[in-house]
């Protein structure tokens, strides 16, 4: 049974979404504030995490930005209709999905399946061929440990950024578009606008660039998509 973090302070939507997940067989943990969910996520990790914005004493953009400090748990933001602001500086911090409000519960307990799904691949040891370690130049990346390095130095990313660094890294120099990036990081999502992508990848060259300020393998290739260059 999955275990899901649900942190919102509309104590309305933590019961009704408590009980749709609950009925999907999960395991929920509700909080109504960003503190007490950081404590306890700390000491008793869940598979997954819903995070609202827009919270008191601790919101969620500052709750993922110290979850990342320590963690690369799965993390869906829940924004306010038309507040797009938000939805990019979640993705551009680690978050790796979003929904507006009001939302669909349906289409929530698929993300999280998705999402869940996703993780689990990355960590199943029973891996297909093209998921043994990859050593491409400076990077260095195990699919198996779902582990990270550049010049030998651990770099953290998130279950999104990490299937999308992947499917770059196996063919350095061949170009992805964004649909074919999408289609590897949410296979099943009905759908994820190209931005997604873009954000994902600022993220992820901002968390290389922390251990090497020279990085540059990730190349863009306007109105075309983008490539890994080995160095």
């Amino acid at each position: 049974m999955s275990t899901i973090a649900l942190v919102d302070d509309d104590r309305n939507i933590l019961a009704s979404v408590s009980l749709a997940l609950e009925a999907e067989g999960f395991e929920v943990r509700s909080f109504t504030d960003g503190v007490a969910a950081l404590a306890e996520m700390g000491r008793n990790p869940p598979d997954l995490a819903v995070l609202d914005i827009k919270m008191p004493r601790l919101d969620g953009m500052e709750l993922l930005r110290r979850l990342r400090l320590k963690s690369d748990l799965p993390v869906i933001f829940l924004t306010s209709k038309d507040e797009e602001i938000d939805e990019v500086l979640g993705l551009r911090m680690g978050a790796d999905d979003y929904m507006r409000k009001p939302f669909s519960q349906r289409l929530l307990v698929e993300r999280i399946r998705s999402l869940l799904r996703r993780r689990e691949a990355v960590a199943d040891a029973d891996r297909a061929e093209d998921d043994r370690p990859i050593v491409r130049g400076r990077l260095g990346l195990d699919p198996m440990r779902h582990s990270v390095t550049w010049g030998g130095e651990q770099v953290t990313l998130t279950v999104t950024e990490f299937l999308i660094l992947k499917t770059l890294a196996i063919r350095p120099g061949v170009v992805k578009s964004r649909d074919q990036l999408m289609d590897i990081a949410y296979e099943d999502e009905i759908y994820v606008d190209d931005r997604t992508v873009d954000s994902h990848i600022k993220r992820i060259r901002k968390k290389f660039r922390a251990v090497d300020s020279q990085f540059s393998s990730i190349e863009t290739l306007y109105g075309v998509g983008y490539k890994f260059r080995e160095v």
